[in-house]
């Protein structure tokens, strides 16, 4: 178990070097990529394939890498317990989503909300939480090792932090990767969005790159 010191020196260490490593992939092939330009998302090149992941959905059903496909997918970490970070981006990603409705349902993008807090987050208590922000947003999480193996595969990280002195255990929270992982309509990582977020320039992104045929 991670004390707090421990967790968010992990989570700082990693995110700047995930960062380095999207950067590298991002200016180095900017030049060469078959999609539009986009503002809010920071596409690689190429794509990069993820490792096989088991996640359970919000209705208790497996989410596998196979049903990702044919939709540009937003991928964010958080969970129900989260004070401020989480809300605000499923609200702000909200707000892109409702100017996705008129895309058709077989491609219109897709919101993924995968919690890294399974013992405080079942299934039911995710779908209820994320729908509260909008009816199609995906929600799923998994035991931790499974977390771990899936969030490494985007280049994100989570650690959990130990409740306060006197307080009881069970007021834990959680640090995670605040940027949202971008899967194209293959499921493969394509990208990455960061904060602070435009919701209307992450709605024209993926209404864009949807529109454009997938190489």
């Amino acid at each position: 178990m991670f004390n707090r010191t421990t967790a968010i020196v992990l989570v700082a260490a990693l995110a700047a070097a995930a960062g380095l490593w999207a950067s590298r992939q991002y200016f180095g092939s900017v030049r060469h990529s078959p999609w539009p330009q986009t503002k809010a998302v920071r596409l690689f090149e190429p794509p990069r394939t993820l490792p096989a992941f088991s996640l359970r959905q919000s209705d208790g059903t497996q989410l596998i890498p196979g049903e990702l496909k044919g939709h540009w997918t937003l991928v964010f970490l958080g969970f129900t317990h989260c004070p401020d970070v989480c809300p605000t981006t499923l609200a702000e990603l909200s707000v892109a989503q409702k100017q996705w409705d008129s895309i058709p349902e077989s491609t219109r993008p897709r919101v993924l909300f995968v919690s890294v807090d399974p013992e405080r987050d079942p299934p039911d208590r995710i779908g209820e939480y994320a729908h509260g922000f909008h009816k199609d947003t995906l929600a799923a999480t998994a035991d931790i090792p499974a977390l771990e193996t899936f969030t490494k595969s985007l280049g994100m990280v989570f650690g959990k932090v130990p409740a306060p002195d006197g307080a009881p255990a069970d007021q834990y929270t959680m640090d995670h990767s605040a940027s949202m992982a971008v899967l194209d309509p293959q499921g493969r990582m394509a990208g990455l969005i960061r904060p602070p977020l435009d919701p209307n320039a992450i709605a024209a992104d993926l209404a864009a790159l949807t529109e454009a045929k997938t190489p």
